[in-house]
């Protein structure tokens, strides 16, 4: 059985992200982690949670490893369905829970097939 590997070094760069960092997304806070009285660092965790509805809309971004002959049939379904893979899997993580009974109450239900409507 081979050793975990070390971490990966500084010439590596960046990770990539999962989410995009709160930078990036235009809800940074400006405080900086200096330390308060109180003992607290003064940081985003600290501050106050004020968010955008855009951000509260966006949706998670999350790395899945599947199987790929599970991949390769989920592929032939939504080509079947017309629905993107990635739209199948939502799908189907969306029936799943709601047949165990824990779908979420506040999920936003499936989103609308086609075009949206036109804004006039």
């Amino acid at each position: 059985m081979r050793r975990p590997l070390a971490a990966a070094g500084a010439e590596h760069g960046d990770p990539l992200p999962v989410t995009d960092p709160p930078e990036r997304d235009g809800s940074a806070e400006t405080a900086e982690s200096v330390p308060s009285p109180d003992g607290t660092d003064g940081g985003p965790a600290d501050a106050p949670r004020e968010r955008s509805s855009r951000v509260q809309r966006q949706r998670k971004q999350v790395l899945l490893r599947l199987d790929p002959a599970m991949y390769e049939a989920i592929t032939r379904w939504a080509a079947d369905e017309l629905r993107s893979t990635n739209a199948q899997i939502d799908y189907l993580l969306r029936k799943a829970l709601s047949e165990a009974r824990r779908l979420p109450r506040n999920a936003r239900p499936h989103p609308r097939r086609g075009r949206p409507p036109r804004e006039e």
